[in-house]
């Protein structure tokens, strides 16, 4: 049954993926309707993620941003199948790193850099452009799929120019096995802790909210500079990512300290334009222990 459901997605991703986005985009639009109109897609989930973010903001205003966010998701669903066909070309012209030059001093060095980002805007494409853009090598942490078929398929089109995908269980043999290289070790940071006993929390989005404590946990043990990664949308299909360095050197900042500034970057990116960001996430699913209080 695996392999059945492995190959129906397969062809479906196959055959998207040739399409013109012209093309790409009417099916997106179709999406949309169908998810936001008649499904009701974690409407539920949306809705309460943006009224508590927004307190200020009116109930006509937050459907607002419900429809820009349910367009944007359906836009990143079937972009996320396009890269599968996409030319490197036209892979660096759509999703430009502005500022690579920024990683060059810590690559004369030899020394491997941690790249935070959150689900913001297209991520996707970020381990098949950042090979083409920068010269460390890309080390992108997913959650395996329990399809093993179907995760090989989608892992060999993350490494197809030579970027590296790795099971984000074993994070730590991972960047002993890949930091001499030097590697950009890229984590998407901004999830719901699996283990909330070590989640760091602080304020975000106008409540106590838990963060991995990952990224900052191997930027200290590894010695590691951590830099933020900005993923802006121009337009339908194009983006730029802007890297700004977070932390030089992680050990001298306090603990938790590290993960605090990427909070504060992530929410900022967030404010300016926060229907790019994913709300359809139960991101606030683990409630603020109270001894963290007292």
């Amino acid at each position: 049954m695996k392999k059945l459901s492995c190959l129906v997605i397969r062809v479906m991703i196959a055959t998207f993926s040739v399409l013109p986005f012209s093309v790409i985009y009417f099916f997106s639009d179709l999406l949309y309707y169908f998810l936001y109109y008649f499904t009701g897609y974690r409407e539920r989930v949306v809705r309460e993620n943006l009224r508590n973010s927004f307190p200020g903001k009116s109930f006509s205003e937050i459907k607002k941003l419900e429809r820009a966010f349910y367009h944007h998701f359906c836009d990143i669903l079937l972009e996320s199948m396009k890269a599968f066909s996409l030319s490197n070309k036209d892979m660096v012209e759509r999703y430009r790193v502005v500022n690579p030059e920024l990683l060059d001093p810590y690559y004369a060095e030899g020394k491997s850099v941690i790249a935070v980002a959150g689900h913001y805007n297209n991520w996707e494409w970020a381990s098949v452009a950042a090979v083409l853009q920068l010269k460390h090598k890309p080390v992108g942490f997913y959650k395996p799929i329990n399809n093993r078929c179907l995760d090989d398929y989608i892992r060999k089109n993350r490494e197809r120019n030579g970027s590296i995908a790795v099971p984000i269980q074993n994070t730590g043999e991972h960047f002993q096995a890949y930091k001499a290289l030097p590697s950009a070790f890229m984590m998407v940071a901004d999830q719901s802790p699996s283990n909330i006993s070590f989640a760091h929390w602080g304020m975000f989005l106008n409540r106590q909210t838990a963060f991995l404590h990952g990224p900052e946990k191997h930027a200290r043990i590894n010695d590691l500079p951590v830099v933020y990664v900005d993923i802006q949308k121009i337009k339908r299909g194009y983006y730029t990512v802007t890297l700004s360095l977070l932390a030089e050197h992680p050990r001298e900042i306090r603990e938790e300290g590290i993960t605090a500034l990427f909070r504060t970057r992530l929410e900022e990116t967030i404010y300016r334009q926060p229907e790019f960001w994913l709300w359809s996430h139960r991101r606030w699913k683990h409630s603020f222990p109270t001894e963290r209080s007292r």
